[in-house]
């Protein structure tokens, strides 16, 4: 895997997870580790995607390795049908597998030309779920400020396209409750502690204004 940083950048906002096996290789960002400043600093960045996204990916492969007759399985199949791997391989694909698509999610669905509020049709039906953006936004920091420990607060949807804020613990997915995953934002420490420091909440509340809502939609309405 090269370890070079954004170089030869497109638009990635959207993978289709569907689509990709082992071996996996990590995702280009697309926008510079200084993007995000002063929402996300480079050094914050780099850390969190070098070491931490890259060790996912890197654990993954490792246990595919081992495994060539869930090679051909898709992303989105071993989160999906976790229940249905070799007990051996549940725990390391649960964690590994849903490492890289949530840094992979949390990655792309931050922008520094983001769009400050969601289309007409998200915002509706985040103000049906929530009451307004407003009240969206509260529900996010309060679920993402009460995670104990590592893990995310998701915006999901259900196979009724009702939307939700739920808490993921460590590396776990949407996927495990049976909803689609839309929107994370990632509160292990490492995504913010050399900036904010403990202070997760301030970390939260400026983070919405890097979000790509247009990657949101997208997903929304796949």
């Amino acid at each position: 895997m090269s370890m070079n940083s954004c170089g030869n950048r497109k638009d990635v906002s959207v993978i289709n997870h569907a689509m990709r096996h082992y071996p996996y290789e990590p995702i280009l960002l697309p926008y510079s580790f200084n993007a995000l400043y002063p929402y996300l600093d480079a050094r914050t960045l780099k850390v969190h995607y070098h070491n931490l996204y890259f060790g996912y990916v890197e654990k993954l492969n490792n246990v595919l390795k081992t495994a060539p007759a869930y090679q051909s399985w898709s992303l989105e199949e071993l989160l999906k049908n976790n229940a249905a791997l070799p007990e051996a391989l549940q725990t390391p694909i649960r964690r590994f597998a849903g490492g890289v698509y949530n840094h992979e999610l949390y990655f792309l669905s931050m922008s520094p030309r983001a769009d400050y509020m969601p289309s007409a049709r998200v915002l509706a039906k985040l103000t049906e779920a929530f009451g307004s953006y407003d009240g969206f936004v509260e529900a996010m920091i309060l679920t993402g400020t009460s995670v104990f420990g590592s893990g995310y607060a998701y915006l999901a949807a259900d196979e009724t396209e009702s939307l939700r804020v739920i808490q993921t613990a460590n590396q776990d997915t949407p996927y495990l409750q049976e909803l689609t995953p839309l929107l994370p934002v990632d509160v292990w420490e490492h995504a913010y502690f050399l900036q904010y420091t403990s202070h997760r909440d301030e970390y939260l509340r400026r983070w919405f204004h890097i979000i790509n809502w247009k990657a949101v939609e997208a997903r929304f309405l796949h």
